[in-house]
């Protein structure tokens, strides 16, 4: 996916500071042909004071700045479709058309609706893969595997051999196989209510997507990975965790 559009917005954001920055030094400058330190220097002074709010010594990933963040007043926006309606906020839609003049308003409508549109497909695209992965590939492997278990267990207790370690293994996966079809049922639900109810409004429609496929889509995959650890390997179907990290 191509960097160019958020690298045009920040560029543009950093055009729209300097800019600002600059007509502050001539308003402190007043008529002298060149500012002074002393007008350099209250200017540098006002812009600590006002970026004060963004600046964080500590680790920016870390919950601390979430939370301190918050104490600040800072937005925290977490989710694309809630960061693309600050596109049409006015003083970003400002800044992105009239004041650096970079889009036109009917070129940055048309790439806010393209966004929503992409993000919204690619999350019902990246649902659908899933979905057929887990109903073609995962599910029935530990079925499979299950079916083996129970034909292993059902044949020992024929001749009367003890059979109580099938048994707790078909125990323990007997819940995570009903998780994981249970987690598919809602997945494919959550998916085909999103494509049936699509909407005019494309940040609406994205943020549904958002809301109700991205947890299906990450539930399913919790319940999927669950179920990894449980099956045999000569069942599961697709590379495990362990087989990419130590021999790809």
């Amino acid at each position: 996916q191509s960097p160019s559009f958020p690298v045009t917005v920040l560029n543009c954001a950093v055009t729209a500071a300097i800019t600002e920055i600059v007509a502050d030094l001539r308003a402190q400058m007043g008529s002298k042909p060149t500012p002074s330190d002393d007008d350099t220097l209250a200017v540098i002074r006002k812009y600590i004071r006002l970026t004060r709010p963004v600046r964080f010594e500590g680790d920016n990933y870390s919950d601390a700045w979430v939370a301190e963040a918050a104490r600040r007043g800072l937005p925290n926006i977490r989710t694309a479709p809630e960061a693309f309606t600050y596109l049409l906020k006015d003083k970003h839609l400002a800044m992105l058309t009239t004041d650096t003049g970079i889009f036109s308003h009917g070129e940055l409508m048309s790439r806010y609706h393209i966004l929503n549109e992409r993000y919204t497909k690619d999350v019902i695209i990246e649902a659908e893969t899933l979905k057929t992965i887990v109903g073609q590939q995962i599910l029935p492997a530990a079925l499979e595997y299950r079916k083996s278990l129970a034909e292993s267990a059902a044949a020992l207790k024929a001749v009367g051999v003890e059979a109580a370690p099938e048994v707790q293994v078909l125990n323990e996966l007997a819940p995570l196989v009903v998780a994981l079809q249970a987690e598919h049922a809602k997945l494919a639900a959550a998916v085909q209510k999103l494509i049936d109810h699509e909407s005019d409004d494309s940040n609406k429609h994205a943020q549904a997507a958002c809301d109700s496929v991205a947890p299906a889509i990450a539930a399913t995959r919790d319940a999927a990975d669950a179920l990894e650890t449980a099956v045999a390997d000569k069942y599961w179907p697709l590379p495990k965790y362990t087989e990419l990290l130590l021999t790809i």
